[in-house]
């Protein structure tokens, strides 16, 4: 007789034979009143959301059928979009898959799989962390270990101190999952990115997911990852069912309900979604739902009393807000049979589902006459935004277009703005790699160019704001978000 980890490693090499060949097709679609679900109610969620800056994409799915989705333009259904930390929980995924598999328990020492990483004399708390003080934020640090570039990760987290037990007290910690990642990588010979193709990525149909690595060459774990919002709600359909998917059981069930289940208690707000408690790499939250989530706004909720799984990207200040309005609008319109149809609402939600798209700078087409802004550089004085030049062209992908040259560190790039419209490109706006950008540019004054810059696979724009005055430009750099201050120091252009 098979042991049940025999069992499951038997299982894992049939999985990796077949994934590619079950590959998933899109979820079903159905109409919001089959599935029990309020167009009405709908619509007032999304034109709410479209009050907030800004919603990049949306899905909602009832009894396994998407009844309602759009993307605010320049975003699409077909780009991926950088998940932050709502990785975590495909991280947690790994983990428990490879626990399944018979190759490590979360019951196992952390030390038991980088002995050659740890500091000459452990301390008593670090020998007792176990993979599943990981898991649930639970190391024992008071501060999270930092992730410097020049040095091995995993060794710096193990040199961190831990001054309390593992498992008496919450602390948020990316470096945990990362190192729930590298022990994935260290019992598998094989990326948590790698790991989950076959296991995971292949059968639910996502194609091709990007997932950074550290320097070491070790998936990141507790961000870096980037689908499409498809793929998120597939992912949250999967813990839905239980991990069972087209018949086939991915991730066992005892898993699922260990994940989700709450694992350390973080706090007693009853208004808080994020004092509900939390899994492993999962948040609880309020109405017996659960959820993995990201900065700014990237969200795979579960519902399991609604049967109902609802998908968000987006680059918001404030993500309390997103689920207060998803808790105040959708939760109210799911009924548990199939309601009358409403064309009249129908029609409305599709209406407003297929023209939504984030506000574009408005104003004139041209600067004042006297304002000599197109068809010369302007310098700047070496800074840490390392912004060399700008200069403007006219025309582009329509009337009142233009083209933004800016050159940093180095390179040059061309961003083609459109007016009134979103004008898509690439560009190396952050780093040497070009990525996709959408733009989108009006004089806002005489002598005032605002230009909004999307990164479209991130939650991140940025917005020019470019006064040109006495033969100079003095541009405001302003993101929508960041980790830190969202507004960089105006740099003023050279004389000429």
């Amino acid at each position: 007789m098979m042991t049940r980890s025999a069992t499951w490693a038997a299982f894992g090499i049939l999985l990796t034979g077949l994934a590619i060949a079950s590959a998933s097709e899109p979820l079903p679609r159905a109409e919001p009143e089959a599935m029990g679900v309020s167009s009405a109610a709908v619509l007032d969620f999304i034109r709410e959301a479209d009050d907030i800056d800004s919603f990049h994409g949306v899905m909602l799915v009832r009894h396994g059928k998407v009844v309602a989705e759009g993307w605010w333009a320049p975003y699409d259904a077909e780009t991926r979009h950088a998940l932050f930390s709502l990785s975590k929980s495909f991280t947690s995924t790994a983990v428990g898959l490879a626990a399944a598999e018979g190759k490590l328990s979360v019951d196992d020492p952390v030390l038991k799989f980088l002995p050659d990483d740890a500091p000459a004399d452990p301390s008593p708390h670090l020998k007792a962390m176990r993979i599943s003080d990981l898991l649930r934020m639970s190391t024992g640090h008071h501060d999270e270990p930092k992730r410097p570039e020049d040095q091995a990760w995993t060794k710096v987290f193990l040199a961190h101190p831990v001054p309390s037990k593992p498992g008496t007290h919450f602390l948020y910690n990316t470096s945990a999952t990362y190192m729930a990642s590298a022990i994935v990588q260290k019992a598998t010979g094989q990326t948590v990115r790698d790991y989950l193709r076959p296991r995971l990525f292949d059968p639910l149909g996502i194609d091709d997911p990007e997932w950074g690595t550290s320097p070491q060459g070790v998936s990141l774990g507790g961000y870096g990852l980037s689908i499409r919002t498809e793929d998120i709600a597939k992912f949250g359909q999967l813990y839905l069912q239980k991990g069972r998917w087209n018949g086939r059981q991915l991730v066992p069930e005892s898993w699922v309900e260990a994940a989700t289940a709450l694992q350390t208690s973080n706090g007693s707000n009853p208004d808080s979604d994020w004092e509900q408690g939390y899994g492993y790499q999962f948040w609880r939250s309020r109405h017996g739902a659960y959820r993995g989530d990201g900065a700014f706004g990237q969200y795979c909720v579960v519902m399991p009393e609604q049967d109902a799984v609802l998908a968000i990207t987006s680059g918001v200040k404030d993500m309390q807000a997103v689920l207060n309005l998803a808790w105040d609008k959708l939760l109210p319109g799911m009924q548990d049979a199939p309601l009358p149809a409403d064309p009249a609402a129908r029609d409305a939600l599709a209406r407003t589902l297929g023209g939504l798209t984030m506000k574009t700078p408005r104003g004139s087409a041209e600067p004042a006459a006297s304002v000599n802004a197109f068809d010369r550089a302007f310098r700047f004085e070496p800074n840490d935004q390392k912004l060399e030049s700008l200069s403007l062209e006219r025309g582009g992908a329509g009337e009142g277009s233009l083209t933004l040259v800016l050159r940093s560190d180095g390179r040059e790039s061309r961003v083609p703005c459109g007016r009134g419209e979103w004008t898509k490109s690439r560009a190396a706006l952050r780093g040497p790699a070009e990525q996709s950008v959408a733009a989108s540019a009006a004089w806002t004054a005489d002598d005032e160019l605002t230009a909004r810059v999307v990164l479209v696979e991130t939650p991140f724009h940025v917005t020019y704001r470019i006064k040109f005055e006495a033969g100079k430009a003095t541009v405001h750099p302003e993101a929508n978000v960041a980790f830190g201050p969202t507004r960089s120091a105006a740099l003023t252009s050279e004389a000429e």
